[in-house]
């Protein structure tokens, strides 16, 4: 018998020694798992500013703060992200090439040592999670759906159940952005037993919420039907969150009788654009709202971001403050879970207001009927009712922005690039004689997914056979979604990659971005390659993009700072005089009859309670 073998023959008996059967466990509880979560789970997730490299320490911090600061307003989850049980896992991506994965004789994954020291000697993460008991908050971890591809390699058993890994799995449907598990095969013997030990496991870790990964966006109905049961009979609530998103809007029926909340977006990031696809999205899902079942709108980029994260350096929010007060009003009035992803011992006092303004927190906590009023255009209104006062609220939104031209007026435009065009990219070449400015656009292919990474690739001006790379000359301005506009690397930095072929001249962008260039005399001709680089190509959704060239200014005028968003009282079903108070700033703004119709910034919002004339607005 090898080491190895012998190592975990003994760990194996260990292990068989101390592992507490789920039956012996306290009654599994009769209660509907609604019920764990009546109201929008809120905390804080480790992804947005750590990635996959979080360290005890580091979260302990977090929860510190949250204990001191936010616990008093509802926050409570303190959730280690994606990858706790890699020793040696890198910022901005992930190893891939030599992870050191930490797992039990099960197959189970455990907590990196180096990482989470307390997790010594078997403790897994219990003496973290007591840690967060102590101080009244609740622990949750994330994990990725299925089996460890290294314990099906390693043939590993599994716990109350004569099979291995190795009989339960399927390559079929493995994540293309992260190849750590394979499909569990549901009504394979030992299957619903695999998924039983985990949440066993975690049980007994004392954890109170996880997220499921690779679960929801393609959604993988066998094994969300799986995570419940063994959820429902470990004998601890634990609260289920499923990712990533857009969830199928076909199966919301489905994942509200399974789910405490789900995705109804990819990972969502400090971009406007990404926020303002949330108007559309937050209102196609608001008729699935209900309590203990929330669609989640993804994690608060605010605050401090990108420490180690996998997108950009690090970083205060890109948003803007009435940005800011637009995403929160949105969240809020919307009910989506609130998770919020920057590192809180860096948070300032405006993010620090923003998470534990009492009004604002009411209406995400309390309200009822959620929906959108009305949308005209980029002016938008949602509202909700107080069951408690039978007030109204209303969130008026501004999402005006300066407008592109159509692609008609455009001097050349790609056709849509997927993954499925062969090469993943289109050649250009477009005359720009007389030409004294040159715009590269890139757009998201109207699938809504603003996180594409596209190149422009050896691009070159050119006049007979005098060339120039355009990589080579200053760009005037450039923006990119969320990234940074690169040159001669792909976005997120790594080499220019295309359909296999690695480019060492171009830029690196997203979709939407745009760069603005002052043409140098003299050249007549611009010549490229435009494609969908390989880490856009490689995720589970988006991977749309188009390229367009202009040679005049490509925005429309910008609109008003501010404009008029006009509200009928009969529109939210109240007659007579009313009174106003902004939620906001908790001030009361007088008396309305007939029409409301403030001023609201352009990216911004304003949020109100409206009661009828005589009531107290609530406090």
């Amino acid at each position: 018998m090898t080491f190895f073998a012998r190592l975990l023959s003994a760990t194996v008996l260990l292990a068989s020694a101390t592992a507490v059967p789920c039956r012996a466990q306290t009654a599994a509880p009769k209660t509907d798992f609604h019920q764990w979560a009546p109201t929008p789970p809120m905390g804080w997730n480790s992804w947005d500013c750590y990635g996959p490299t979080v360290t005890e320490a580091e979260v302990k911090a977090n929860a510190d703060y949250m204990a001191q600061y936010l616990r008093k307003s509802g926050w409570e989850y303190v959730v280690v992200d994606i990858r706790w049980y890699v020793g040696n896992d890198t910022a901005h991506g992930y190893n891939e090439k030599n992870p050191e994965f930490n797992l039990d004789p099960y197959g189970r994954f455990v907590p990196a040592v180096n990482r989470f020291p307390s997790a010594a000697g078997g403790k897994g993460f219990k003496p973290l999670a007591d840690y967060m008991h102590a101080k009244g908050l609740k622990f949750g971890i994330h994990i990725m759906r299925g089996v460890p591809v290294v314990a099906v390699q390693r043939q590993l058993p599994i716990l109350g159940s004569k099979a291995t890994a190795a009989d339960i799995y399927s390559q079929e449907g493995q994540a293309g952005w992260l190849r750590d598990m394979y499909t569990v095969v549901a009504g394979r013997p030992g299957a619903q037993e695999y998924y039983n030990s985990l949440f066993q496991l975690y049980a007994n870790w004392g954890v109170d919420f996880v997220k499921v990964d690779d679960l929801s966006s393609p959604y993988h109905k066998p094994e969300v039907e799986m995570i419940r049961r063994a959820i429902d009979r470990c004998g601890r609530k634990i609260v289920l969150s499923t990712s990533p998103g857009e969830t199928p809007i076909a199966q919301a029926r489905h994942v509200q009788q399974h789910a405490n909340m789900w995705r109804t977006v990819g990972d969502f990031w400090d971009s406007w654009e990404q926020l303002k696809e949330h108007f559309a999205v937050c209102s196609r899902w608001a008729p699935f709202i209900k309590p203990g079942a929330f669609p989640d709108a993804d994690m608060l980029p605010l605050g401090r971001l990108g420490i180690r994260a996998e997108r950009g350096d690090d970083r205060m929010t890109r948003f803007t403050r009435d940005e800011q007060i637009t995403l929160m009003s949105l969240w809020s009035i919307f009910r989506s879970p609130l998770m919020f992803g920057g590192d809180l011992p860096s948070n300032d006092a405006f993010t620090l207001s923003l998470l534990t303004n009492t009004n604002v927190l009411a209406v995400h906590r309390n309200s009822t009927n959620n929906r959108q009023l009305f949308r005209k255009d980029d002016l938008i209104a949602w509202t909700a009712d107080d069951p408690a006062t039978g007030d109204k609220f209303l969130a008026l939104f501004n999402a005006q922005d300066q407008e592109l031209l159509p692609e008609s007026e455009a001097a050349w435009a790609s056709k849509v690039i997927t993954r499925q065009t062969p090469g993943h990219s289109q050649t250009l070449d477009v005359d720009i004689s007389g030409s004294t400015k040159l715009y590269l656009n890139v757009r998201d292919g109207a699938d809504d997914i603003a996180w594409d990474h596209a190149d422009w690739l050896s691009p070159v001006l050119r006049n007979g056979p005098q060339t120039v790379p355009l990589s080579s000359i200053p760009w005037k301005m450039a923006t990119a979604g969320w990234g940074k506009v690169t040159a001669n690397k792909s976005v997120s930095g790594a080499d220019l990659l295309v359909a296999g072929r690695t480019y060492e001249q171009g830029i690196g962008t997203h979709a939407n971005s745009m760069i603005e260039y002052d043409l140098p005399a003299g050249f007549t001709r611009f010549q490229a390659t435009v494609g969908l680089d390989n880490a856009g190509a490689a995720q589970n959704t988006g991977g749309t993009v188009q390229f367009l060239v202009y040679t005049k200014n490509p925005f429309r005028p910008m609109p008003a700072d501010s404009a008029r968003v006009p509200v009928t009282l009969a529109q939210l079903g109240l007659r007579g005089a009313c009174t106003v108070q902004d939620v906001w700033t908790g001030k009361a703004l007088g008396r309305v009859t007939g029409e409301f119709a403030p001023y609201v910034r352009r990216h911004g919002a304003r949020l109100y309670r409206i009661s009828k004339a005589g009531t107290v607005p609530a406090k």
